[in-house]
């Protein structure tokens, strides 16, 4: 009796032992992702994607994903898909330790990614619009990786097809150096239990290219570099709502010159030579046009930049599936067909031909050629000279915007619809921001065109394009240096040519 009572007994808890293992999985080791694929292939593997934008980020108006648009998305070619999503609101996320965030927010994101994946389409999740952080980076760290904590540790036992985004667009009292720090200690959390997942890191200074030369790359072969693109600005956000003094940019146009193109190469110089040199593979995060720009201009933006990322080893998603910029209009059911098929059928194009007509190049042989530079705020100092023909800007005090030292020329005309090119050469002693624009002269200072530059110590070529969306006679031709420390900007061989079709 006692003999049966103990086999009795060691089968029951054999039985508990065995459901127990099933319905309480063992924490994720090392092995348990050792068959993830490594970054460069993970890259590969994503090839062409959307983003499901005005979803989980959309304060203004937050909703849940429909599942059937996954199936839309996969249907129509894309491998994966960006899901934004924005943790930190009072319904979703506790603003007080432990910071937990609710578990219903979370079931509801699983669901988006489940839905995903049954389409056979790799997911990106990120953290979106987290606003609080970005304004008290500091006070906010302990909430922002206790949310990466939980979100990793929710997410651990997913395939390699699910990747981490630390952070969309960081910007404001979150800056480049600060970023450096948060996005390593933001991965150190990850890496507790998602040790081989793929992470994507960001920019700061709002994500695009102008803040490259900062960014530190921590050393982990499970890193995709993000990078945002929307130059030219002045067209790809005419008339949008939540961009001031946008509206003076409407009409503006992409007509797919060889200076058009000529100027997105320049603006990837950085990215080619980090993916180079770090042998990182990079991933076009968000890049589109908004509705209001003509849908021929978008075609052929969205047509050219596609193919040449993918010409460039990158993998892409297209800013955004079915909102403002997107391809599928839900109120019809239908998609956009002309923008679809430019990111997802349509092959590289010729350049359209154009003619040059010079109207302005600077000689600085013997005087700045009416140019001046302005310290705009008391914490920059610099100061201009003229040697062999360039203009040599030393700064010994750096601003706290870009804007607070700027070299600038007025009395450029330019005129409503008419395209123009403007090139330049410069260098510094390493790598530093410029920017360069076009504006009014006066209050409220409306800017025509803007655009980043990333200088080295190697003497380049500069140039941008755009349409004009005002006449203005008197214009200023402005280069903008507060940021990028005290390294010194050589400019010289600055052009301003319009370009006719």
């Amino acid at each position: 009796m006692k003999a049966v009572t103990l086999l009795l007994s060691l089968a029951l808890t054999l039985l508990f032992v065995g459901c127990k293992k099933k319905t309480t999985p063992d924490p994720v080791t090392e092995s348990d992702q050792s068959s993830f694929a490594a970054a460069s292939v993970i890259n590969q593997r994503l090839g062409r994607g959307i983003n499901l934008g005005d979803t989980y980020e959309a304060a203004w108006a937050p909703r849940e994903a429909d599942p059937a648009d996954f199936q839309r998305i996969a249907a129509s070619g894309f491998k994966h898909v960006r899901i934004p999503v924005r943790w930190e609101m009072p319904t979703r996320s506790s603003y007080s330790a432990p910071y937990i965030i609710q578990p219903a927010f979370l079931q509801s994101v699983k669901k988006a990614v489940d839905a995903a994946l049954k389409n056979k389409l790799h997911v990106i999740i990120n953290m979106h619009h987290h606003d609080s952080l970005f304004k008290n980076p500091d006070g906010l760290k302990p909430m922002f990786l206790a949310q990466w904590k939980q979100i990793a540790s929710y997410f651990k036992q997913y395939s390699d097809s699910l990747l981490f985004e630390v952070l969309n667009e960081p910007h404001d009292v979150l800056d480049a150096d600060k970023w450096n720090l948060f996005f390593a200690d933001a991965l150190a959390e990850i890496r507790k239990t998602n040790p081989k997942r793929t992470v994507l890191l960001g920019v700061a200074e709002w994500g695009g290219v102008s803040a490259l030369n900062k960014l530190v790359i921590p050393s982990d072969t499970h890193l995709i570099l993000t990078i945002h693109y929307y130059n030219p600005f002045t067209f790809t956000h005419q008339g949008a709502e939540w961009v001031s003094g946008s509206n003076p940019w409407l009409g503006t146009k992409w007509n797919d010159t060889e200076y058009d193109r000529e100027a997105v190469v320049n603006d990837f110089q950085a990215v080619l030579r980090i993916q180079q040199e770090k042998n990182i593979p990079v991933h076009i995060g968000e890049f589109g046009a908004y509705n209001k720009a003509d849908m021929n201009s978008r075609v052929k933006w969205s047509r050219f930049l596609s193919r040449w990322f993918e010409q460039n080893g990158f993998s892409w998603a297209y800013w955004e599936f079915n909102s403002g910029f997107g391809v599928y209009d839900p109120a019809t059911g239908q998609y956009r067909t002309a923008l679809l098929n430019a990111l997802t059928t349509e092959a590289m194009t010729s350049p359209t031909p154009v003619n040059l007509i010079d109207l302005y190049s600077s000689n600085f042989s013997t005087s700045p050629d009416g140019w001046n530079l302005y310290n705009n705020d008391a914490s920059a100092s610099s100061s201009v000279s003229i040697v062999s023909g360039k203009v040599q800007v030393t700064i010994t005090s750096p601003g706290n915007q870009n804007w607070h030292i700027q070299l600038i020329r007025p009395g450029i005309a330019i005129q409503s619809g008419k395209t123009y090119r403007v090139s330049f050469n410069a260098y510094s002693t390493g790598s530093r921001s410029l920017a360069a624009s076009l504006m009014l002269n006066n209050s409220p200072w409306t800017t025509y065109s803007y655009s980043d530059f990333t200088l080295s110590a190697t003497d380049k070529s500069y140039s941008f394009v755009f349409t004009a969306g005002a006449t203005d006679p008197g214009a200023a031709f402005v280069f903008s240096m507060g940021y990028g420390g005290v390294l010194p900007v050589t400019i010289y061989n600055i052009k301003f040519q319009e370009i006719q079709l």
